[in-house]
């Protein structure tokens, strides 16, 4: 049974396409929809009286469309989250689906059954031949953004909904995905998704962007923009070109420049041409003082700043490489391996490298589980220690009754209960190599008393012996606590920390590390080289928050790798800890590459007042206050952003 909105809808459509004399009640704003409605009755004989209901794929099906865009879901993930944040208290969910509209990867509250009934869902079929006129399904057949508003929408079951969609295209310009944010229930007035539209587009464009460099990063990319004060950041074209300059493939916007140029033919376009230069003018851009150069593009008094995008490939490197190179740090692999890009990191082993021969102590400070004595036996491994022993001691693990003993050793009758011939303590068995204190934070006061004696004077004297013992060894220490502070509270000795801290090494927390997907498959390689984990497990991997740190990480990559079958770790082999948990909302910072047309009017008919003044408040952040840069990246004119600044109460920083 249909109500009575309902009833009306399907009169409309079918007045609309000439099946009946009902007046027509609504007519599509966009000639799209039309064209869609149109499609639905007569190409695709859907009827809408007859609702359908959604179409879930199996999880065999679903599996095998998500292995068939496995490494575009693995790029997308930071986008795709990025954009998840920006709507999701607005209420809004997040699909993004294949070509064929299944939709593989989705971002909202799964236990919500009103979503699966209406088909935002993972693997949700939203092709146009089954569902109708939809955001997605539309989108594939139009190739290109749009919003499917309430009665938009073919199906009268979907008439509360609100779609916003935008095409996502691989490096030769066809279809590859489709973004798509949709919420349950709306404002009436389609002018309410206009930013919807926008923010849609630009991720997408981002997306797609993100994927495209992957796909070319072991070729010369050539980025350039219209200003040369943005396209270091934000450049909005992208060439990859191989050694002579040939243009291998370009992104949607270098595409619509070529087509307005009408350049189609890219295996025929030289660069150099395009930019009416010579080879070399673009090989020595790096070499300006600020890496940027102006071309002007041929047969146009267009001026574009271009700047270069080195190969990741060696050997590319070494062909676009200019002349003088910057010597790199000496290699020390038991370090370097220890991270990958992360840049807290790399300063902490740049330091570890300097000192690791240095005869002076060092304290290691992180919290548990990020791997500080993994970082103090890799010191200990490349120092010239390394064919002496390295002790490691855990002095909150080792009970106050025996630390002592431990540490410092003893004499034959020290004690009752001890061994008849004595034993050396653990500072003595590291003479000549390494001595690691980890949580020495927790270690008794009355035993850093000693400590701080035996690293004064280079001597240890068991317990029970009267004749000290001559000591050569190097102390490095580690700590999850605030050392300073149990200074302060008069729990650990100020000249003990003052000895044992020669120099700090600080480990960043996993959640913080920009080089997560490094570690996850690092780890994993030690776990088991010959398992690969699956682009749903990595994104759900990266996006927890690691409480326990990389020793956390490990238990969870040992056990997903015990219970996998297939050689494939997925999601589904993940603890269910990792799964239900929700990512933390990011502020937005995503590079802003993409112009899109925003009239005055799209600004002021936004989601929300309050939606917009976030948006608008981020947006203003990442530029610094920047007010014409603000109103360049939304293609408005500054007074228009100051119209809205002084409406939504944005308060300006009074140092602008």
């Amino acid at each position: 049974m249909h109500n009575l909105s309902q009833r009306r809808h399907i009169d409309t459509i079918l007045s609309y396409g000439g099946h009946q004399s009902a007046p027509r009640r609504y007519a599509p704003i966009h000639e799209l929809i039309g064209r869609s409605w149109k499609r639905c009755l007569s190409e695709y004989g859907l009827d809408p009286c007859q609702p359908r209901p959604a179409r879930i794929v199996t999880q065999q099906t679903l599996r095998e469309h998500q292995d068939s865009v496995d490494e575009f879901l693995n790029v997308a993930r930071a986008g795709v989250e990025q954009l998840y944040a920006q709507v999701a208290s607005l209420g809004y969910v997040l699909l993004l689906s294949d070509y064929r509209g299944i939709t593989v990867q989705f971002l909202g509250d799964k236990r919500d059954e009103r979503l699966h009934k209406a088909g935002l869902y993972l693997g949700a079929d939203w092709n146009e031949q089954y569902a109708g006129t939809s955001a997605v399904g539309t989108c594939i057949q139009e190739q290109q953004a749009l919003t499917c508003h309430r009665l938009d929408h073919f199906d009268s079951s979907h008439i509360s909904l609100t779609c916003t969609a935008a095409p996502i295209k691989d490096p030769s310009g066809q279809l590859l995905a489709v973004l798509d944010i949709s919420a349950l229930n709306s404002s009436r007035t389609p002018e309410s998704q206009n930013f919807a539209l926008h923010l849609t587009q630009l991720y997408a464009r981002l997306i797609e962007d993100v994927y495209f460099l992957r796909r070319y990063r072991h070729h010369l990319v050539f980025k350039c923009d219209q200003s040369r004060e943005l396209v270091q950041v934000s450049g909005q074209l992208l060439f990859a070109l191989d050694e002579q300059g040939e243009v291998l493939a370009a992104n949607t916007a270098a595409r619509d420049l070529l087509m307005q140029l009408n350049k189609i033919d890219l295996q025929k376009l030289s660069l150099p041409e395009l930019l009416e230069c010579q080879w070399q003018d673009i090989l020595s851009i790096n070499a300006c003082h600020d890496g940027t150069r102006a071309f002007r593009v041929e047969g146009t008094q267009q001026t574009l700043y271009g700047t270069l995008i080195e190969p990741k490939s060696p050997t590319a490197s070494r062909f676009f490489m200019a002349p003088s190179v910057t010597q790199q740090a000496e290699p020390v692999p038991a370090l370097d391996r220890l991270c990958a890009d992360d840049p807290a990191m790399r300063q902490t082993l740049s330091l570890a490298k300097r000192l690791r021969n240095k005869n002076v102590s060092l304290l290691i400070l992180g919290e548990t589980g990020t791997g500080k004595e993994v970082l103090a036996q890799a010191i200990h491994a490349t120092s010239h220690r390394a064919d002496s022993a390295f002790m490691a001691v855990n002095c909150a693990a080792i009970p106050d009754s025996l630390i002592e003993s431990e540490l410092f050793g003893y004499v034959p009758g020290a004690f009752t209960g001890g061994r008849a011939k004595g034993a050396k303590g653990i500072i003595q068995q590291a003479n000549g190599g390494t001595l690691f204190l980890d949580e020495i934070g927790d270690m008794p006061l009355h035993l850093q008393t000693r400590l701080l004696r035996v690293l004064a004077e280079g001597q240890v004297l068991p317990l029970g012996a009267v004749t000290p013992i001559d000591l050569d060894i190097r102390v490095l220490a580690a700590t999850h606590c605030n050392i300073q502070k149990l200074v302060a509270e008069g729990r650990f000795r100020e000249d003990l920390f003052y000895r044992l801290n020669g120099a700090t090494l600080t480990l960043p927390t996993l959640r913080a590390r920009a080089d997560k997907q490094y570690l996850i498959q690092a780890l994993l390689q030690q776990i088991n080289p010959n398992i690969r984990l699956r682009a749903d497990a990595v994104s759900a991997l990266l996006a927890y928050a690691w409480p326990g740190n990389i020793r956390q990480l490990a238990n969870v990559l040992t056990f997903a790798e015990a219970i996998s079958e297939a050689g494939e770790i997925t999601v589904h082999h993940l603890p269910k800890e990792i799964t239900t948990h929700q990512p933390e909302r990011p502020v937005f910072s995503f590079p802003m590459q993409t112009p899109y047309e925003l009239s005055q009017s799209d600004i002021t008919d936004s989601y929300s007042q309050t939606s917009e003044q976030q948006i608008l408040l981020n947006l203003l952040r990442q530029q610094r206050w920047n007010i014409s840069a603000v109103a360049k990246q939304l293609s408005v004119s500054r007074p228009t952003v100051y119209r809205r600044i002084k409406k939504l109460n944005i308060v300006m920083p009074k140092d602008v």
